[in-house]
């Protein structure tokens, strides 16, 4: 079978306090998804699930070594997810804060693309 790319969502997420990069991932994801709806997967591939969509997530994120995958492909309600995380985002200097349990002054960022493909 031959994938073909439906649409690609892009996003930004930040954690802000905290200084944890699957924080800041999982909001991209969420960001990129957020305002959508893909009625395609239905009327023009001809899908009977969207269980049946192919996801792929691409994320740039400052220490994506510490980035929990499954909770960022958490975000995402339907398909067959699979999750590229690599170095990228920014690390922005802040304010820690110990109330809400800041490490340090770093704010981190990261950008997401989601990318729906289909089978043929």
């Amino acid at each position: 079978m031959v994938r073909k790319r439906l649409i690609i969502e892009m996003g930004m997420g930040i954690d802000q306090h905290g200084q944890d990069p699957t924080v800041a991932a999982a909001r991209a994801v969420r960001n990129a998804i957020a305002n959508n709806a893909l009625p395609g997967v239905w009327e023009v591939a001809g899908l009977s699930h969207p269980n049946e969509m192919i996801v792929e997530v691409q994320v740039a994120v400052p220490y994506p070594e510490q980035v929990r995958q499954q909770e960022v492909l958490a975000v995402l309600p339907f398909g067959r997810k699979s999750l590229t995380v690599e170095q990228g985002g920014m690390v922005v200097q802040g304010r820690a804060i110990p109330e809400l349990n800041d490490k340090n002054d770093e704010m981190l960022i990261a950008v997401a693309a989601v990318t729906v493909l289909v089978e043929n």
